[in-house]
């Protein structure tokens, strides 16, 4: 029965995830409601608020899924490689996926209040990962925490830099190629920098 329930409570939440991403596109996310999500995934407002506290928090959870996915991604690839070459950043690959296939939800709030509380929220996630990846560079001990923490913010702002930059040019790049660019110029600065 836990099974069902878990499988329940999963199906639910993406249903409220779609929902959202789908009236995002339609009305922008200032102008949706509660009530407009919990119409469109066809669920009891009881039902929503079991899950979420209001809109914003059900925004935050789908970004905390994506997270994970890239935390999971990096777990494996620490397990795969053996030089920071090909572990560093790994990430970044299916970042740029996912804004390509989100990108008409990330236009969709560009410029707007939700776009800045969601590109905070995505740059303090990037910053994790990025800061996670720098430090299992550097012997411990090797260089000090501000040094560290500056190439981390320079990495991270670098890859929220080049996305918006690319989003922003229509895309004319592929993922693999705005991938490759990112990590061609963010392997060799960290490697100059704490080297």
């Amino acid at each position: 029965m836990e099974k069902n329930n878990d499988r329940r409570v999963r199906r639910t939440r993406q249903l409220l995830r779609e929902a959202l991403l789908g009236l995002i596109q339609e009305k922008g996310f200032e102008a949706l409601t509660v009530q407009d999500i919990i119409d469109r995934a066809n669920v009891g407002r009881s039902t929503f608020y079991a899950h979420f506290t209001n809109k914003e928090d059900l925004l935050r959870s789908g970004l905390e899924a994506f997270h994970q996915s890239l935390r999971e991604r990096r777990r494996q690839a620490l397990l795969r490689a053996e030089s920071f070459d090909e572990r560093a950043f790994v990430f970044s690959h299916e970042v740029f996926a996912h804004a390509y296939d989100h990108r008409d939800i990330f236009r969709a709030m560009g410029g707007k209040q939700s776009g800045v509380v969601v590109q905070q929220y995505f740059r303090k996630m990037l910053v994790e990962l990025v800061r996670e990846d720098v430090k299992l560079t550097v012997p411990q001990g090797q260089h000090g925490s501000t040094q560290i923490e500056a190439v981390v913010q320079y990495v991270a702002g670098g890859l929220v830099g080049l996305m918006m930059w690319w989003m922003e040019g229509n895309m004319q790049l592929s993922v693999e190629e705005v991938d490759t660019l990112f990590r061609s110029m963010s392997i060799p600065a960290v490697k100059a920098s704490l080297g």
